[in-house]
């Protein structure tokens, strides 16, 4: 299973050798396993990647990151039709019926909810939002299907001012917060992204979301219920700080390796979301009818003895 995150920030040339990734710069010349990479962040625009490792890591599975000149992640490569009963699972997907998406989504909206409120009471400020959860706990209990009572919105209405204080605003760009949950969120959506296409499914058709100029409509489904574990990182940690440095970067992507509950088990956060695209997968196949989904745990590393 592939779970090294590599970021590379300094200029590079990277290329394949002997089936392993090759990293040179003026400082450093190395090889990483190209069985080992989960995920791959370049933040330097002058480095170099070449076709040969670009196609090593889509045939791996692979997902690899591209970032801006404000050095945030502005392309994904996707593995393309890796799945051996492609046909199959494309079928499964677009036979969805509308009844069975809105069950769906309904497990999925709870389960965010659930986290959100998970996420304010393992905040050191958590006695002073306790009526808050109370409440997204009674929301969450509540959400009907299609979440057609927009539980989302008004959970969220409740659930950021409670994190962050009264005047903050999600759509505020000069809140350095906004870049860390920014960061968190692009490298859950390209992972997300990353399993979907594994398991032969195509994220542009969603649940819920159906934007016809989103190429990832179903990786923006599934992220929800991930989101508060950025938002729990965030909080816990962005105060100290007044921006989003590298440091910081390498921190947020760090959170794949996270502990995150699924099912009772506790799994890594990378591997958490390979088991809610599989169930996903067994629902799609009429093997099962609800989703595996995550439930937030305080911060700590996950151990892999």
């Amino acid at each position: 299973m592939a779970y090294r995150n590599i970021i590379v920030e300094s200029e590079a040339t990277l290329t394949l050798k002997n089936k392993q990734m090759r990293i040179k710069t003026e400082q450093v010349d190395t090889t990483e396993p190209i069985e080992d990479i989960s995920t791959l962040l370049v933040e330097n625009r002058r480095s170099v990647l070449s076709v040969a490792l670009l196609s090593a890591l889509a045939q791996n599975g692979s997902v690899v990151f591209i970032c801006d000149e404000f050095h945030m992640p502005c392309a994904v490569l996707e593995p393309y039709l890796q799945h051996s009963r492609q046909h199959e699972v494309t079928k499964n997907q677009l036979t969805l019926t509308a009844p069975a998406k809105k069950q769906l989504w309904k497990q999925i909206i709870a389960a965010k909810i659930r986290n959100q409120a998970k996420c304010l009471s393992l905040c050191n400020h958590a006695d002073t939002v306790f009526e808050v959860t109370q409440k997204l706990e009674k929301m969450a209990n509540q959400v009907r299907s299609g979440d057609e009572g927009h539980s989302e919105g008004h959970a969220a209405a409740l659930y950021f001012p409670a994190l962050f204080g009264s005047g903050y605003l999600r759509s505020n760009d000069s809140d350095y917060r906004n870049a860390w949950l920014n960061y968190g969120y692009a490298i859950l959506r390209g992972c997300i992204a990353r399993m979907l296409c594994v398991y032969g499914f195509f994220p542009l058709y969603g649940i819920k979301h159906h934007s016809s100029l989103n190429q990832f409509n179903l990786a923006d489904d599934f992220i929800e219920p991930f989101r508060p574990i950025v938002d729990l990182f965030t909080i816990q940690n962005a105060l100290q700080e007044t921006g989003l440095s590298p440091q910081n970067k390498r921190q947020i992507a760090n959170l794949l390796n996270y502990d995150i509950c699924v099912a009772g088990n506790m799994y890594a956060l990378s591997y958490a979301i390979e088991r809610t695209i599989k169930s996903f997968s067994a629902v799609c196949a009429g093997n099962r009818k609800d989703l595996l989904l995550p439930e937030l745990v305080p911060l700590n590393q996950h151990s892999y003895e």
